[in-house]
């Protein structure tokens, strides 16, 4: 249990039932007239749902205690991925519901951050940016200019992005995780 005053980002909050939600960010406010206040915008650790909350000052909230750990992509089974805890070399199996998006930017030995709650896996944490190969994009076009328009390449993990007309395939680019977005190139 902590109280409204402990709050702080990415603190996970049980509400609701048991249900798991992570402080996105919060506000005390003291206003001139009546009792202080903690304005919160949450966000549910599962469906990814965000809500506006306001607590009353002082009020003792369950807290969830979500273990994040590094660890390392190993290899898919079937449908499902094969993480490796990186300090105690412990394998554990995640459905793809679970690691949802991240699997567009998942390659073997990646680094990636897993948060359990009681032996469950809630969700996958991939760094802000990953470096990855262009596997086939058209070819560029002479008088092709980095302002100029974009054109689709498919990265080596299958998933396809879209990249200014100057990218040859073969080429190590940089992708935003959060949007998918190129970021530019990576010179090796």
């Amino acid at each position: 249990m902590a109280s409204t005053n402990d709050l702080k980002n990415g603190l996970v909050l049980k509400l609701d039932g048991g249900q798991l939600w992570s402080v996105v960010e919060f506000q005390h406010v003291k206003p001139g007239k009546g009792p202080a206040f903690v304005r919160t915008k949450l966000k549910h650790v599962l469906s990814g749902k965000v809500v506006d909350k306001t607590f009353n000052a002082g009020v003792k909230v369950e807290t969830a205690n979500v273990d994040k750990r590094g660890m390392q992509f190993s290899y898919k089974d079937g449908n499902d991925f094969v993480f490796m805890d990186t300090e105690t070399f412990d394998q554990i199996t995640v459905t793809p519901e679970t690691v949802g998006d991240a699997a567009n930017y998942l390659l073997e030995g990646n680094e990636v951050v897993v948060a359990m709650y009681e032996g469950s896996v809630l969700y996958i944490e991939l760094p802000a940016s990953v470096e990855l190969v262009i596997e086939y994009t058209e070819p560029g076009v002479q008088g092709d200019r980095s302002t100029g328009g974009s054109k689709p390449a498919r990265l080596e993990t299958g998933y396809e992005i879209q990249v200014p007309l100057f990218i040859t395939t073969g080429e190590k680019i940089k992708v935003d995780t959060r949007s998918g977005e190129y970021l530019g190139r990576v010179n090796s």
